[in-house]
């Protein structure tokens, strides 16, 4: 069949109109760009910032497990505290950290002068929150448990005991201070602040730090007992 062609030339305008309507109608409409996004940098944190967070996170636990159990707020000659328990009563690990420094052996002389052998048998551990914890006079340290090692907040680290210059008394020589060389600075590590206010809120359930104490300490004596 012949088209005539006029017929022709307007079915050909109606197809190109409607082709180009319909290209037009299936086109994304442009998106508006969405602001760039600005990312700000973290402030750099300082040391003091690191061990701020760090003792604001770490957990406390009374380092003796025992029903009877006491201590004195003083201590004679410097900053430190004997917590009296009978012998074999657990000896907790205060807070997680790592041990720094062990004696599994009873080395203490009697009649010689005081040294790093006067705590018998003991364990230092340095705490996430950058002090270190000291118990000595203890009558066995625990298996596993020795320099290098992690231990956990109450984990049992040893027992009670009389070893060194405890004067035949069961009870723990516990001090607290700076990490200094973490090992053989006996007169820092056998205590510089004094522990009494901590152990009183521990024992309560509470969660004092002493970590601010030990870092004023130091600024001020920069490890020297």
């Amino acid at each position: 069949m012949k088209i005539h062609p006029y017929l022709a030339g307007l079915t050909a305008l109606a197809c190109l109109a409607g082709c180009t309507a319909g290209e037009q109608a299936g086109a994304p409409a442009a998106q508006p760009q969405s602001p760039a996004t600005v990312v700000t940098a973290p402030a750099e944190q300082t040391a003091g910032d690191v061990e701020l967070v760090a003792a604001t996170r770490s957990r406390y636990v009374f380092p003796v497990k025992a029903k009877n159990v006491s201590y004195h707020k003083t201590h004679s000659g410097y900053p430190a505290t004997d917590i009296f328990a009978a012998c074999g009563k657990p000896f907790l690990a205060t807070t997680s950290g790592v041990v720094v420094e062990v004696s599994r052996v009873d080395k203490y002389k009697k009649g010689k002068p005081a040294g790093p052998n006067n705590g018998g048998r003991f364990v230092s551990i340095l705490g996430d929150d950058g002090v270190r914890y000291y118990g000595s006079h203890l009558s066995v340290v625990g298996a596993g448990i020795k320099k290098g090692v992690r231990v956990k907040a109450g984990q049992q680290v040893g027992k009670v005991g009389k070893t060194g210059n405890s004067s035949g008394v069961c009870h723990v020589h516990y001090g607290i201070s700076p990490a200094c060389k973490k090992a053989g600075d006996w007169k820092v590590r056998r205590g510089v602040v004094w522990p009494a206010s901590y152990l009183t809120s521990w024992r309560k359930g509470g969660q004092k730090s002493p970590a601010a104490a030990v870092k004023s300490w130091n600024a001020k004596h920069r490890c020297k007992a």
